[in-house]
């Protein structure tokens, strides 16, 4: 495998802390109580996903075991699909009391094929009255999605798969309420509010659809724990943190910029009948910073001002399919004497690597088509020379292989990502990007959907790559040889970085990459999913997943914006012309 040359590309730094007084990778089991709906709110897979149902007696809901005063407060959440109709899908803060504070996210459903709308707003000291609401720019019903709240004395931020969508400035000193003194839980609930959630209350719930069910998972709350104790930001317990000063810079303001310009449909700031004497006076000031203060840097997983993602992630059980697999018992640490190790009860496992040895771990089955997820961190700082694997391979000089490989580059340069796929023993497919936020500060979903019609190649959901089944005109392809999935960090300073050029530097060892949430949806070797029975296998979206016109336009960025080699226009490599599969369309 060669390595080409790197355009250069701005840096984006996302901090995410992980605070000793607070839950990171959040159980459901000890980091939520059920508060009502009994057995309409179930927590599953040992407390890593909780789910909500509603139906014509009762909805259901849990709030956080803590409360807090300023924090970061992530969850994952897949919203009903279908007639959603009259429900309300919440996630927010609040403290209690008639003078309470609050900060809100409300998902108001709505009919089939039509929108959800997002709906935001602040209280303090018992004032509301702020509300914003929103499109958006995928369907959140289909795949998870992270829904974001960051407080601090400063602000408020929604974020929604990291990209900023609101921001509440801190104007105390002009008079306006901020919520700054009473400590919060986190809630979430699932409800009926047909008399005002759907056009007005002009939709009703249709109650022949029932139980609806959203469906929450990945709680993570980086807080300041208010407890008998006193609170763990004051105390000595946690140290600073990204989110304490977090803002928006440059290129985050232009996103927040464009999510309001293309996706905002109420703003309270612009509503003249309800607000007929004036508005309120945080709608005359700066909107997303304050004059004459230095933001704190916050730059997100996904940059791209129309970028989204509308490809299918289903999580569903079969006999056939490992979901939220564990490292203990779906995977087997292959090399590398004690450098790899799983974590966190087998949610996560790190590799090393040091002058000595790499290491490396494998699945234990293998698999003839599926979705394979796998979130990554990658090395930090200066890791030149390194290579971090993620790709599935069968055995034998005529082996099929799905390569994601990321190439290390010293501290301030860009990582490469490099793509490839073998059949039959042949590669030389190689497309290269260079990715529009830092791999290396939070983890990131790399995913590799197989099926019969095509690869596809997704970070963070977005595709970036297809390499569609050409057969028909004598192109290999990968469908008749199961693989495994391979992970690894290695040494290959002979050729990963600027072609050798930049040696590994091995006073920075060991160096560490992390792997988490190991997911495979896939027809494990010698099952019956193949086959043409009616089991929920057969049901499975990756099995037919291509792309959209929202999956095409997001590709087409990503490939003029951040690929930096295609084999497919390399002419001093291919002068007698190139392979037959470049002539035709990508999608």
């Amino acid at each position: 495998m060669g390595s080409f040359r790197a355009k250069e590309m701005l840096r984006f730094f996302v901090v995410i802390a992980f605070l000793l007084a607070a839950s990171s990778a959040g159980n459901f089991n000890d980091d939520v109580n059920i508060t009502w709906g009994g057995s309409r709110a179930q927590i599953l897979n040992a407390g890593q996903v909780l789910a909500l149902s509603l139906d014509n007696s009762s909805g259901s809901g849990f709030e956080s075991r803590n409360q807090f005063l300023y924090g970061r407060i992530d969850v994952q959440l897949k919203l009903i699909p279908g007639n959603s109709a009259g429900t309300v899908t919440t996630f927010f803060l609040s403290s209690l009391g008639s003078a309470h504070d609050e900060i809100d996210f409300e998902f108001l459903g709505n009919s089939s094929g039509q929108p959800y709308t997002i709906h935001t707003n602040v209280f303090a000291k018992g004032v509301g009255n702020k509300e914003q609401q929103f499109r958006l720019w995928f369907d959140p019903t289909t795949a998870f999605h992270t829904y974001t709240i960051v407080w601090n004395s400063q602000r408020i931020i929604w974020l929604i798969d990291n990209i900023p969508i609101r921001v509440f400035i801190n104007y105390e000193s002009n008079g306006i309420p901020f919520p700054t003194n009473q400590p919060m839980k986190v809630y979430a609930s699932l409800w009926n509010a047909d008399d005002w959630a759907t056009q007005g209350g002009r939709v009703k719930t249709d109650w022949t659809k029932a139980p609806f069910t959203a469906t929450y998972r990945n709680y993570n709350a980086n807080v300041c724990v208010v407890s008998t104790t006193g609170n763990s930001c004051n105390n000595g317990t946690v140290s600073s943190q990204a989110w304490q000063t977090l803002g928006l810079n440059a290129n985050d303001r232009n996103r927040i910029r464009w999510v309001q310009t293309n996706y905002m449909i109420y703003n309270y700031c612009t509503d003249v009948q309800r607000f007929p004497r004036g508005f309120p006076k945080e709608c005359r000031l700066p909107s997303f910073q304050e004059k004459g203060k230095k933001m704190g840097m916050f730059s997100d997983s996904v940059t791209l001002l129309n970028f989204s993602m509308l490809l299918l992630t289903i999580l569903m059980s079969s006999l056939a399919t490992t979901t939220w697999a564990d490292f203990n018992t779906d995977a087997e640490i292959t090399w590398g004497d004690g450098r790899a190790k799983i974590l966190e009860a087998g949610r996560a496992l790190d590799l090393s690597l040091d002058q000595y040895s790499g290491s490396g771990f494998q699945s234990k089955n293998e698999y003839l088509f599926g979705r394979f997820d796998m979130q990554l961190k990658l090395v930090p700082g200066n890791s030149a020379g390194t290579v971090t694997t993620f790709f599935l391979s069968s055995q034998g000089a005529g082996h099929d292989e799905i390569d994601f490989e990321f190439l290390g580059n010293a501290t301030g340069e860009p990582y490469t990502v490099h793509t490839n796929v073998y059949a039959q023993g042949k590669g030389n497919k190689e497309q290269q990007f260079q990715l529009w936020f830092d791999p290396t500060a939070a983890f990131h979903t790399y995913s590799i959907v197989w099926n019969q019609q095509r690869i596809i190649f997704l970070v963070d959901n977005s595709p970036i790559r297809v390499f569609n089944n050409h057969e028909s005109i004598g192109i290999p392809f990968p469908k008749n040889q199961p693989m495994r999935v391979y992970c690894s960090l290695w040494n290959a300073d002979d050729w990963a970085t600027q072609g050798g050029r930049v040696k590994t530097d091995w006073t920075k060892a060991p160096f560490v990459a992390s792997y988490r949430n190991f997911n495979i949806n896939g027809c494990v070797s010698g099952s019956t999913c193949g086959s043409q029975s009616t089991d929920s296998f057969n049901t499975q979206a990756w099995q037919t997943q291509g792309l959209d016109a929202n999956g095409r336009n997001r590709l087409r960025w990503v490939q003029q914006k951040h690929m930096v080699y295609n084999y497919c226009n390399d002419s001093a490599r291919f002068p007698q012309g190139f392979s037959e599969e470049c002539k035709r369309s990508r999608f």
